[in-house]
């Protein structure tokens, strides 16, 4: 009877077992596809580079200083030029890196020779403060290669984005967060 009493308690102890590990496994599917729904419908701030206006609000008003907008340069359509317009002040005094020449006023936007009258321009994100006044240069004057993004490591997702309450072109928006980024592919018409 001792027997039997061991044989019930290991067969309880086995379906118990299997059990447990069953719904261990049916609870790992479910949370992983909630994830993935939530992941899904999770919604974040972006710019939309084709509506911004280069009105600098965006380095004014996020609640991060500072901002957690940044800009990007699309290599495919820079023209790498020589007098870049996104880099040079309108009237510079030369065409060096010298400061009071530069258009930006923290020196994020670095511009490093290629070869004979090419120059590429680089922005370092950490001194960006996403004033746009490149972006305005670039786009006023040169191809429209530089542009204003939200950067996602650095954006708190604020529930009212104060930036967005304060666009005046109402070039902030929600979008979802599998696509994180409105990118500019194409020159700006008109």
């Amino acid at each position: 009877m001792a027997e039997q009493n061991a044989d019930i308690s290991r067969r309880d102890l086995l379906g118990t077992g299997v059990r447990g590990v069953s719904l261990l496994a049916l609870g790992g599917v479910l949370g992983a596809v909630a994830a993935t729904r939530q992941a899904h419908g999770k919604m974040v701030w972006q710019i939309d580079p084709y509506k911004c206006i280069y009105c600098e609000v965006c380095a004014k008003t996020c609640v991060l200083n500072p901002s957690a907008v940044k800009c990007l340069n699309v290599f495919p359509l820079c023209g790498y030029c020589k007098l870049c317009t996104g880099y040079f002040e309108a009237e510079a005094n030369e065409l060096t890196t010298a400061a009071e020449n530069q258009l930006c006023p923290t020196g994020a936007l670095k511009r490093k020779w290629v070869e004979d009258e090419y120059f590429e321009y680089v922005v370092e994100a950490g001194l960006c403060i996403g004033c746009a006044r490149c972006v305005k240069g670039c786009t006023d004057y040169g191809n429209g290669s530089l542009f204003l993004q939200i950067d996602q490591q650095l954006c708190v997702q604020c529930n009212q984005c104060s930036i967005a309450t304060n666009c005046p072109s109402q070039a902030i928006s929600r979008i979802p967060a599998k696509q994180a980024y409105i990118l500019k592919d194409k020159l700006r018409i008109g």
